[in-house]
């Protein structure tokens, strides 16, 4: 089984840098691209960025637009965010996982959204101070 590990976490202070990597043992078949959640305390996991398998198709929450960075990098298995500009707000521990598509019948279209049990790191710890 294809495990997701990341590393980059740790603690910044508001207006710094940290740049968080996902590395994959191997390949996910089935997968259409991979994101990037995160979970403060005492609050919901959401959905900060996601990227399509084509390396180009992004997507970002409102809160991160303009200071994150999704990429990936193919040849390692390796999924990234820059997080730049840092708020106390960011503080979270951060998860990567893999996406698929999940089919919506209503309108008859593929989404590249769902993600599975299996395929989740561990999460690694941002804490951004004042």
């Amino acid at each position: 089984q294809v495990q997701l590990v990341e590393s980059g976490g740790g603690s910044a202070q508001a207006g710094g840098s940290l740049k968080l990597s996902c590395a994959a043992s191997g390949p996910i078949f089935g997968s259409c691209g991979m994101a990037w959640y995160r979970q403060a305390a005492g609050t919901e996991r959401e959905l900060v960025s996601s990227i399509r398998n084509d390396g180009y198709t992004t997507s970002y929450a409102d809160s991160v637009k303009g200071r994150f960075t999704i990429s990936r990098d193919k040849a390692k298995s390796t999924l990234y965010l820059q997080m730049n500009s840092l708020k106390t707000e960011d503080t979270a521990v951060y998860y990567c996982a893999a996406l698929f598509f999940r089919f919506n019948s209503d309108v008859g279209t593929a989404y590249c959204t769902q993600t599975r049990d299996n395929y989740w790191g561990q999460g690694t710890q941002v804490t951004v101070s004042q």
